[in-house]
């Protein structure tokens, strides 16, 4: 059995880390736009609660519970980049201090969304009988979410830098992450119009 977690582990981790996943990282960098390296509690959770989110769509998607369109959740990828970006400008920095709490709400409704992207690599994949189903797609999981605090770790690492080191203001900062999102996920968008 320790293999088998292993396996379906390093799956999840990998994919994560893949460079064609790429959308799912520029994702992660909107959600850590308005945050600081002195955050990182609520930014773990923030993560986690993007898992979650993830994790039920993509069981209820192995399962067979619900069905979708890849080409739907093809386009609804960009659109949540571009939501989180948006969103991350539009509210004032006084202001969001007091309103942080969407930040978990989209994460967690924005993961069912990106775990509907994450139920095609395993439906690709020959997933064993039902007596280890629940196991594998735990592992997967798991994988996926060491991955993103990986991730995570590495982009407040250089949030930290630029702000405390290159004393470059937090709002600047937010500003121009969120702009350059937002423009990866249009080009995304577009792509996908002119493929």
């Amino acid at each position: 059995m320790a293999s088998l977690f292993q396996t379906y582990f390093s799956l999840g981790f990998d994919h994560i880390l893949d460079p064609r996943a790429f959308d799912h990282i520029v994702f992660l960098i909107a959600l850590c736009a308005v945050y600081t390296w002195a955050e990182w509690k609520q930014l773990a959770i923030l993560v986690t609660a993007f898992t979650i989110g993830h994790s039920l769509t993509l069981a209820m998607a192995v399962l067979d519970v619900i069905q979708f369109s890849s080409t739907l959740v093809e386009t609804l990828i960009p659109i949540t980049i571009m939501i989180t970006a948006l969103l991350n400008v539009v509210l004032s920095t006084n202001h969001f201090q007091k309103q942080k709490r969407w930040h978990y709400v989209l994460a967690l409704v924005f993961g069912f969304i990106h775990g509907m992207g994450f139920s095609g690599l395993l439906k690709q994949m020959q997933l064993l009988g039902e007596d280890t189903l629940l196991m594998q797609l735990f592992a997967f999981n798991i994988g996926i979410e060491v991955g993103q605090l990986l991730i995570v770790t590495f982009i407040m690492g250089i949030v930290y830098l630029i702000l405390n080191v290159l004393n470059i203001r937090q709002l600047s900062w937010k500003i121009f992450i969120s702009g350059a999102t937002f423009g990866i996920g249009i080009i995304l968008l577009l792509q996908l119009f002119y493929k």
